[in-house]
């Protein structure tokens, strides 16, 4: 016999979505430039709520809530991350840039930081971009970013799924923003 328990929903101490929209979160946006997927999009809201993120901003060609598909991903998270979009991502950055956020493309680029290397901080503001599925982030997106992170790779192919990427990263920041790893 299992030792391990699954947990029952009412056991997780989860927020309601109501408490989630007022209660207080990391400074961590994501950005998406130009994503096309519900289906991608969807599951940055999903893994965007599961990692303490403030809100989504969506950009482009990226779809707004409400969306039958994107809710197939979201699973209700479209409802408890607030979101905003803009016609132009230079635009949000302008504003993330107004309000004191450090501005992170997730683009292989030139001089670019290992996400590893890159020290989230819990005093830090970060905007992280995260770009359309087969052409990355606009290069006009990356010039007006403060600095870009890359994560490594091993195999063949050159990119991974925006939405494992974006869960990757969150990830990162989010458990050195709260302080449990170095």
């Amino acid at each position: 016999m299992s030792e391990h328990r699954k947990l029952r929903i009412e056991e997780l101490g989860r927020m309601s979505i109501a408490e989630n929209k007022v209660a207080e979160h990391e400074h961590l946006t994501v950005v998406l430039d130009n994503v096309r997927s519900l289906n991608n999009i969807g599951s940055v809201f999903r893994t965007s709520d599961a990692m303490d993120v403030e809100r989504v901003v969506l950009c482009g060609i990226s779809s707004t809530p409400p969306s039958p598909e994107m809710h197939k991903t979201a699973l209700g998270a479209e409802d408890s991350v607030p979101w905003k979009y803009y016609e132009d991502t230079l635009d949000a950055i302008r504003d993330l840039k107004a309000e004191g956020y450090t501005v992170i493309s997730i683009e292989q680029t030139e001089n670019s930081t290992a996400l590893q290397d890159y020290p989230f901080s819990k005093n830090g503001k970060y905007a992280i971009i995260m770009g359309n599925e087969v052409h990355g982030v606009q290069q006009s997106v990356v010039d007006a970013s403060d600095l870009c992170i890359e994560l490594p790779q091993f195999g063949s192919k050159h990119s991974m799924n925006v939405s494992v990427t974006t869960g990757m990263v969150l990830w990162e920041a989010t458990t050195k923003i709260k302080g449990l790893r170095p």
